[in-house]
């Protein structure tokens, strides 16, 4: 699809209402995911990195207060308001760290290579022998044989005897050990929930000012996935919107069998995150990885986001080396849904720029015939059921009459998740009664979300409340539909998708309104209304 570049549209007399003055920002398919620190905590510069490109902002619960992250929710909700476009917000949860303890050297101990090194729960300091690990855990979940990984793997250890409370290890790669070095375990599938305190009282407190994505570190297995879901349901305060849930791919153990299948299905998305990953698993190994995570997200129709240096050296340079723009170019290229910045829009001198450049290259990216060749070649099969018939046959009929968008009208947005599946050519209109689901859409290839002020699917309301974001209005669903279709045509003008009144729509949605998942209508209208096809009629 074209690339227009954020600018206010001029005003033309033509036979379809005006462009609004603030039309669509940019026009892809692939989401950016930006993550809030230190650099970016600021509204101007959090305005600025929307207006670059940023779709998603990521709060990273392991750093700062629980005050901070809601100061930064508000603000990121003022500027959603002051554009009426759905910025969603993700927050992201620490996870357990394990850690050995304190050595009596404050400078640590170098370890050589095929010396004997203890690992125990004594909780005396450390020497060039041993040192604390006080996470009996590991100790009782490691067999001779198994792998451990010190500070990010600088250091590897080989298991060589157990006992009890401690662990006997040769070290096989030389190093430093420090005090509170990170110990990864990628042999071991260890007995431990992935919430800790700290992150159960993070996550009541997402639940509580309403973040839109909540992010799972340390997934070992699909039971993790249930451990959340039943916390969210027990916390959830009434009448709340629930949160969707991704999980972060980060460790050998989603592989093993059909985890990995079982995690993205009880998931509504999917993080590829290669910075533990790629400490767990071999480097040449992670590609192979991250495509077969896309691949299984992508058959199940979950959004996923390839997370974790992919500008790296743009924390302290204003331009990426070659090889940072082809890895993001591959993940673009691999299906992704979206692309993440993490230290580089978060606390780097550069994080509007590095925004900027992640922009580019999805441009760049998906102006190429050959990554539209690609997707076309890579489309899952649709499921056998009436919905997804229904958007099957409406993305042939957009490419048939080379419609400008295919509009979905969806209640939680499932609807709208069957139609990204497919990689269509045109852009998603996706219109949906709840705020909540429009953000929890901004996560997903090629859609559009439409930012609501209604509850139900904009029936017998004024018309010019429809978009009056001040003062929600929630009536009754009735089956006015030709008011509906009218507004899908207002949507798409809104958002720069049609500026003609020839232009097609392709529109999808369920009788009776109000019917989660009941897509079973389609209607092909021009931009000027479903009953203005000689083009006369205007849709203000």
């Amino acid at each position: 699809m074209p690339n227009i570049p954020f600018e206010a549209a001029p005003t033309q007399l033509t036979t379809v209402a005006a462009v609004p003055k603030l039309a669509q920002r940019w026009r892809k398919s692939t989401k950016q995911l930006a993550t809030l620190g230190p650099a970016s905590s600021s509204k101007e510069m959090i305005e600025k990195l929307f207006l670059a490109g940023a779709d998603i902002f990521r709060l990273n619960f392991s750093h700062g207060s629980q005050e901070q992250k809601k100061e930064l929710l508000i603000t990121i909700r003022e500027i959603e308001d002051k554009y009426s476009h759905p910025i969603a917000i993700l927050g992201d949860l620490q996870g357990p760290k394990l850690r050995v303890g304190e050595f009596s050297n404050p400078d640590g101990e170098y370890l050589e290579q095929g010396q004997s090194f203890r690992l125990d729960l004594d909780e005396a300091k450390g020497d060039n022998t041993r040192v604390m690990l006080p996470h009996p855990e590991i100790i009782d979940a490691s067999d001779i044989g198994d792998e451990l990984l010190v500070d990010d793997g600088k250091v590897k250890l080989r298991v060589s005897g157990k006992g009890q409370g401690y662990l006997e290890c040769t070290v096989e790669v030389e190093g430093k050990i420090s005090n509170r070095k990170g110990v990864n375990t990628p042999d071991t599938v260890l007995d431990i929930s992935p919430l800790t305190p700290k992150d159960r009282s993070d996550l009541e407190y997402m639940l509580e000012i309403g973040v839109d994505w909540i992010a799972l570190s340390f997934v070992q297995r699909p039971e993790d996935i249930e451990e959340m879901i039943e916390l969210i349901d027990e916390k959830l305060p009434e009448g709340s919107f629930k949160p969707a849930i991704m999980a972060k791919i980060e460790k050998p153990s989603c592989f093993i069998g059909d985890s990995l299948e079982n995690i993205v299905k009880l998931c509504d998305g999917i993080m590829v995150a290669r910075g533990d990953l790629g400490v767990e698993c071999a480097p040449e190994d992670v590609p192979l990885l991250q495509k077969q995570i896309i691949d299984t997200c992508r058959d199940q129709g979950k959004p996923v986001v390839v997370a974790t240096q992919m500008l790296e050296s743009m924390i302290s340079s204003p331009t990426p080396t070659r090889a940072e723009a082809s890895d993001v170019a591959t993940a673009i290229y691999d299906g992704a849904d979206a692309i993440m910045l993490s230290a580089e829009s978060a606390a780097g001198k550069y994080p509007e720029e590095s925004v900027a450049m992640q922009q580019r290259i999805i441009n760049r990216v998906e102006g190429d015939n050959h990554y539209r060749n690609v997707l076309s070649q890579s489309v899952p099969a649709p499921d056998n059921t009436p919905a997804d018939a229904i958007i099957t046959a409406a993305k042939q009929i957009s490419d048939t009459i080379s419609a400008k968008s295919i509009v979905c009208f969806s209640l939680r947005g499932s609807t709208v998740l069957r139609a990204a599946k497919g990689r269509p050519g045109v852009p998603i209109l996706a219109i949906s009664p709840f705020k909540e689901t429009a953000r929890q859409l901004a996560m997903s290839w090629g859609v559009y979300p439409e930012l609501p002020n209604t509850g139900t699917y904009f029936s017998n309301i004024d018309e010019v409340e429809m978009f009056d974001y001040e003062n929600p209005v929630v009536e009754e669903a009735t089956d006015d539909f030709d008011f509906v279709l009218r507004n899908a045509c207002r949507a798409a003008l809104k958002k720069g998708l049609v500026n003609d009144p020839n232009d097609l729509l392709v529109v999808t949605a369920g009788i009776p309104f109000g019917t989660p998942g009941a897509a079973n209508v389609i209607r092909v209208v021009p931009a000027a209304g479903p009953s203005c096809w000689d083009g006369v009629c205007r849709v203000d």
